[in-house]
């Protein structure tokens, strides 16, 4: 080989390397940051003016299953059975009874109860309670009869009931919510009317991209990602893209959420073909029905250069 030949050979040597050098090693660093972050979820503007212990409580779906204890009376179980079918016909709610596994249980006390003063006529709430950027929601309830009611009306179950569902104490005597019980009480149309704004809601999950960063170091892109599911059910599997000016450039499968679980995803070392990049994506990608898939996808663009 003569001179000539070596050198050229150590030129076309030296721009390979030159060029990889280029294509694969980090030389300049990048940040990214929120072009748009889409969401156009909203319950209805109802002013609940604290009429519920927390904002938007409500159980998963408006079917809600139930379980009556053995050792409750035939008359404490007629009771519990006719406030179930009083607000079934009030509102857009319906319940079933199941043997396991229930929404709400119900037992019974034959014990006399004073509180402050008050005799107890029975006490419920929600037991388990998962908040999520929309809900409150009602995992769990039970309820505790201590007496049957006297009333033509079972209001003593219908009271606990509304319990239940979130329904705090009022501050009407009119009201079967008043902490007194009283045959003449009612259910007011404001409960009714919550309960139906509320439970219009169809039960789907919903995956929501929370915070995201993103930095290019050279072609190297970092990114952490934090999805949760704001939604009302589980949220089953998905996929996550990652789209470099609307080139895919990275596609990572991931198990279902439950009601108000999270995760944070950090993807490190994703190379990228491009020589340079405006804006990344990213996207869910999800086969099952939302309460709404515009907070799917967030765009980011470069915040700087170096």
């Amino acid at each position: 080989m003569g001179w000539k030949a070596f050198f050229s050979f150590l030129f076309v040597l030296f721009s390979l390397l030159l060029l990889t050098f280029y294509w694969f090693i980090p030389m300049d660093e990048n940040q990214f940051q929120f072009l748009e972050k889409n969401s156009n979820f909203s319950l209805n503007n109802y002013d609940q003016n604290n009429i519920q212990f927390y904002e938007n409580m409500r159980f998963p779906d408006n079917e809600i299953s139930y379980k009556i204890d053995s050792e409750c009376t035939i008359q404490k179980r007629y009771d519990m059975e006719k406030a179930f079918e009083i607000l079934e016909n009030l509102t857009i709610l319906s319940f079933y009874q199941v043997p396991t596994n229930e929404d709400i249980i119900i037992s019974c006390d034959s014990e006399s109860k004073i509180q402050e003063g008050l005799f107890i006529a029975g006490e419920g709430g929600p037991v388990n309670i998962t908040k999520t950027d929309n809900f409150n929601v009602i995992l769990k309830g039970k309820i505790l009869l201590i007496t049957g009611s006297e009333c033509q009306n079972p209001n003593i179950a219908i009271h606990e009931l509304l319990h239940v569902l979130g329904f705090n104490h009022s501050y009407n005597p009119n009201s079967i919510m008043y902490a007194i019980s009283d045959c003449d009480q009612v259910i007011g149309k404001d409960i009714i009317d919550l309960i139906d704004d509320i439970y219009s809601i169809t039960s789907y999950p919903d995956l929501t991209i929370g915070d995201v960063s993103a930095v290019m170091r050279g072609r190297y892109l970092d990114s952490n990602i934090t999805i949760k599911n704001n939604g009302l059910k589980n949220s089953g599997g998905f996929n996550l893209l990652i789209y470099a000016d609307d080139k895919l450039v990275k596609k990572t499968d991931f198990s279902g959420l439950d009601v108000g679980y999270g995760k944070i995803i950090m993807l490190k070392n994703i190379f990228i073909k491009q020589l340079e990049i405006e804006k990344l994506e990213i996207v869910i990608e999800t086969t099952l029905q939302e309460l709404e898939t515009n907070n799917n996808r967030v765009t980011l663009t470069i915040k700087n250069k170096k």
